[in-house]
């Protein structure tokens, strides 16, 4: 099979293992204490169940929460898959790695499937090499802008943000302030995080609030917003402008394992703050000259990374200034939540045909706190009426339904940006009512 999917995995049933947590922990800062570790693997195990997606079709898949089996076969009615074995509830508050190193014949079924195995990033799990060295190397944001600054010059579209390391936390406040004086906003980053820790975006109102630079590092650090301790990136702040309908892309790909890039696709994220929330994809999401110049870049990007040896997906993310230049910020070595996107594109334009728009939602809130069994029925109410509008919703995060917070991530698929509009706020409407269905049961 040719283009990404052939390169992926040889457009065979794969084993999906979701080991997102093993992959962010080992970003994990040197400071960070117990508790804040536990909730952050929590949170990664719920981001685990886009496992279910890594590929077009799964033939084995490892969860660390448990999950349903009516979930499973939700998405294999809709996505033609033949049988998934299913193995859930594996490690709820460990890694995946430890949690299989106690299970042995766990272990020794992934080895033995037959099928590729693909997990969310490469890890230490998987043992060294010149691919885990890549990784380390650029999923450093210091080391991804020195590479986006040797490469843009080639590049014309492309404008790289000016950044600084600031030598200690004390240079970092003193330099927040300096230029906040001069009104400035700051992008302060921490040079590893995932999922949007370890980025803020500091304007000048909010660095004086808080009392000064100092004062606002400290603040940022009890909210586990940056890390308590090591360097800090000072980052210009790319101005969209007015009206930045178009402000935060993505293009992936894949390095196959005889280093040659295949090209994914170009995508538009929705991003609160510095927070991912989900990203369409498919036919006319993106201009066709933005997505040119981010393919054009990040398959430059990519041969810089085979050539070091790294073998796997990866995505550079952008966001646009003012002349709708593209400014890239990051470079993920891993799967990440567009790929579930693309994923599910590839797999619905081969089962129902071409053309579908994918939109994922990763995190969009519940009115109430509810079972799985009661998730389940509520979604199980939107299907049909979302299918009147032409698009079709899939489940993909149903474990995160009974946090203090509930959330639940989906994807929606449909023939237009218009359906897929309409679907989403039908949603988010029947998911706000249950709060007032709540109340009246009382």
């Amino acid at each position: 099979m040719d283009g990404w999917v052939g390169a992926w995995t040889g457009g065979r049933a794969a084993v999906h293992v979701g080991d997102v947590a093993d992959f962010n922990a080992q970003f994990f800062p040197s400071g960070m204490d117990a508790a804040q570790r536990l909730r952050r693997l929590r949170q990664a195990h719920h981001y685990a169940c886009l496992a279910v997606c890594y590929s077009p079709e799964p033939a084995l898949l490892v969860l660390p929460g448990e999950v349903a089996p009516e979930w499973t076969d939700w998405l294999a009615r809709e996505l033609a898959w033949g049988p998934v074995e299913v193995h859930s509830g594996v490690a709820p508050d460990r890694t995946v790695a430890e949690a299989l190193a106690a299970r042995p014949a766990l272990a020794a079924r992934i080895a033995d499937s037959g099928h590729p195995v693909v997990g969310w990033g490469r890890n230490a799990a998987q043992g060294e090499g010149p691919e885990l060295a890549a990784v380390r190397r650029y999923e450093s944001k210091a080391a991804a802008h020195g590479l986006f600054t040797a490469l843009a010059p080639g590049h014309p579209g492309i404008t790289v943000p000016q950044q600084e390391r600031a030598d200690g936390r004390r240079r970092a406040a003193r330099r927040l302030t300096a230029r906040a004086a001069r009104g400035r906003t700051t992008v302060l980053k921490s040079p590893y995080g995932v999922g949007g820790y370890g980025t803020v975006v500091v304007e000048p109102a909010e660095l004086f609030a808080a009392g000064g630079g100092g004062a606002l590092l400290r603040r940022l650090v009890r909210a586990e917003v940056l890390p308590p301790e090591g360097e800090l990136l000072l980052e210009e702040y790319v101005d969209p402008g007015p009206a930045a309908r178009l402000r935060d892309l993505t293009y992936d790909a894949v390095v196959g394992p005889d280093g040659t890039v295949h090209p994914v696709g170009a995508g538009v994220m929705d991003v609160a703050g510095t927070r991912y929330q989900g990203v369409t994809v498919g036919p006319g999401a993106v201009p066709r000259d933005a997505a040119e110049t981010a393919r054009g870049f990040a398959l430059a990007v990519g041969e810089r990374l085979a050539a070091e040896g790294y073998r796997g997906w990866y995505d550079v993310d952008f966001v646009t200034d003012r002349q709708r230049r593209l400014a890239p910020t990051e470079i993920n070595l891993r799967l990440t939540g567009p790929a579930v996107a693309f994923v599910l594109r590839a797999r619905l334009d081969r089962v129902r045909g071409p053309g579908h728009l994918v939109r994922t939602l990763d995190g969009m809130p519940l009115g109430a706190r509810l079972a799985p069994a009661a998730l389940h029925d509520h979604l199980e109410r939107l299907r049909p009426r979302c299918a009147r509008l032409g698009v079709t919703l899939l489940p993909l995060i149903p474990t995160a339904c009974h946090e203090p917070e509930p959330v639940v991530g989906l994807a929606l698929a449909g023939p237009d940006t218009e359906a897929l509009d309409a679907a989403e706020a039908l949603i988010a409407a029947a998911n706000q009512g249950l709060a007032g269905m709540f109340e009246a049961l009382r």
